[in-house]
């Protein structure tokens, strides 16, 4: 069992940054494809970013891409987020994901954070 806490969202001003992180304990997390997902209210939840156990490949959202930037600390168990360039459309709450597989789709994410709320207003 591994358990992922996200920290770092809040509210920012369109144009401004946040930086988010998934900490992970039970286990590592090193082997597995490690993901950020977001759910806005009323709408699915949709995949923002995802990367594999050694850095690469890595998918981003078209939406997004440009702006957020995944990456992960294998030694500290951890990933992040950096989000820059926000927009008032990236409000959401935002999850983070482990799966044991490559995936961007979330029901093959096994593992799954509470999720932070970033909020952005225009």
């Amino acid at each position: 069992q591994v358990q992922l806490v996200e920290s770092g969202g809040g509210l920012v001003q369109a144009g401004g940054s946040l930086r988010l992180s998934c900490a992970a304990s039970g286990r590592t997390i090193s082997t597995d494809t490690m993901a950020w997902f977001r759910q806005a209210p009323g709408a699915e939840r949709e995949s923002v970013a995802a990367i594999n156990w050694s850095g690469g490949p890595i998918y981003y959202a078209d939406s997004v891409k440009g702006r957020f930037t995944i990456s992960r600390d294998n030694a500290k168990n951890t990933v992040y987020l950096q989000m820059n360039s926000l927009r008032p459309e990236d409000t959401a709450v935002y999850y983070c994901a482990a799966s044991r597989v490559y995936s961007t789709t979330p029901p093959r994410y096994n593992y799954w954070g509470q999720g932070t709320q970033v909020t952005v207003s225009s």
